[in-house]
């Protein structure tokens, strides 16, 4: 069977995208995945202040370059690979990913942050508890389902990732031989 793998730069570049792609996406699952497991559940079990205190101190800390660059990387690297595949087999599951990702990065920015900046107003613990949690780790199983969606698609994607962006045929000039 021939090797119809094209390693053509532009190629292989498609390919390296759609692979950061599928792997963004993994951390960012997990990221959430372990609030919905462990970090949330070990925080139930604390009083209102504790809860606060903790919660306000994640909040603070995951702001930092690495989390940022596999938050947005994880949709921007989507949408690359979405773009590159747009003619491709296996295109449907990449742009199905990019819409994954997309909601999830939405529901992010649409509550989990806005819940996340109540939280960190003064107020009663006990009042800012009730009004934070049960939103919070809802929308955060919502978004966990939707990366991990992503994943899935774009690690599906990945066999058909030979065909992203073929270069272009060549044409060849007619023998002219005959000419001369």
């Amino acid at each position: 069977m021939a090797d119809t793998t094209d390693n053509t730069p532009r190629s292989t570049a498609a390919r390296t995208v759609l692979g950061a792609a599928a792997v963004t996406s993994g951390l960012l699952a997990g990221v959430f995945l372990i609030f919905a497991c462990a970090v949330m559940p070990a925080l139930a079990r604390s009083d209102d202040r504790g809860y606060v205190e903790v919660m306000r101190n994640i909040n603070d800390v995951i702001q930092n370059p690495l989390f940022m660059l596999v938050f947005l990387g994880a949709p921007a690297l989507t949408a690359a690979a979405a773009w590159q595949a747009r003619t491709a087999p296996g295109r449907g599951r990449v742009w199905a990913a990019l819409a994954a990702s997309v909601l999830a990065f939405a529901v992010t920015v649409a509550v989990n942050v806005p819940l996340n900046d109540a939280l960190a107003r003064p107020g009663d613990p006990a009042a800012l508890r009730e009004h934070f949690e049960d939103p919070w780790v809802t929308w955060n199983a919502v978004r966990t389902a939707l990366t991990t969606l992503a994943t899935v698609l774009l690690t599906a994607a990945l066999p058909t990732a030979r065909h992203l962006h073929p270069a272009p045929p060549t044409v060849k000039a007619p023998h002219d031989s005959a000419l001369r």
